[in-house]
This record gives structure tokens, sequence and C-alpha cells, in this order.
């Protein structure tokens, strides 16, 4: 349990961007703002392949996903559709929320999808930093 805790300390000292403000931008905005005890998750919605889109749908309202997700607090930083995988979301969350959005997917999303899970964190301004630097040598 210590490693678990100081994994997700460790990883709430990196700094977090804002990956978009409501609209979209071409070129996000590259400077970082802190967000000292906000995690980030990345989760893969895979297609239950087995299962029609209709069928996905239809299993997704009846546990209540399209009521309950995303939960108060928690930002949708990202949501895409990779196609031949399934959706791809990645959320920002007060630390202590993570429980609750595990249990709301293993609720609610399972059976529709297969999930995995994923730490996050936003590595542009960071990896803009690394180009200069190395340019410089």
């Amino acid at each position: 349990m210590k490693t678990r805790r100081s994994f997700w300390s460790g990883l709430a000292a990196l700094p977090l961007l804002s990956a978009f403000s409501g609209s979209a931008r071409a070129e996000p905005d590259p400077a970082p703002t802190s967000q000292p005890g906000m995690e980030m998750l990345t989760i893969f919605l895979r297609h239950d392949e087995t299962k029609t889109v209709d069928a996905i749908n239809e299993h997704l309202k009846e546990t209540g996903w399209f009521d309950h997700f995303r939960p108060p607090g928690v930002e949708v930083v990202s949501w895409y559709v990779m196609m031949g995988i399934g959706q791809v979301v990645t959320i920002r969350f007060p630390a202590e929320r993570l429980r609750d959005v595990n249990r709301l997917i293993e609720g609610e999303a399972w059976g529709g999808y297969r999930t995995e899970f994923y730490p996050t964190y936003d590595y542009r301004a960071l990896y803009g930093e690394l180009q200069v630097k190395m340019r410089k040598r």
C-alpha cells in the first residue's frame, strides 16, 4: 500500500497542463499549470466485439453510465474514438476520488467495455524544454 501511495504522490508532483479550456484550438497553450493533488488517468474503453454498438449502448443505458459518467469533480481532458479499439478517455480529478472513479467504471462500463487504466501526465511542456536543451548542445 505504501508503494501505491508513494507512486500517486510522486505522480501528483509532476507538472500537469490544462489540455484545452473548452474550445478546440490548433495549438494548445504550452505554459504549464501545476495542480497539486490532481491526478490524470487515461482509460481505454475497449469495445466488446461480441456485441453490436447498439447492444453496448443498451447495456450502458441500463447500468446508468450515461447518467453518471462523468462524476462531479472529474474533468474530461480528452475523449477519442480509436477505430478498432474503442474509446480512449483522459480525465483529471482530485487524488482522493480515484476509488470513486474506479467503482463507477467497474459498476457501469464493464459488460459493454473491457477497460485498461494508465496513470497519465502531460509531457508537452517538458518535451519542449528538452528540445531547447538538446539543440543547445
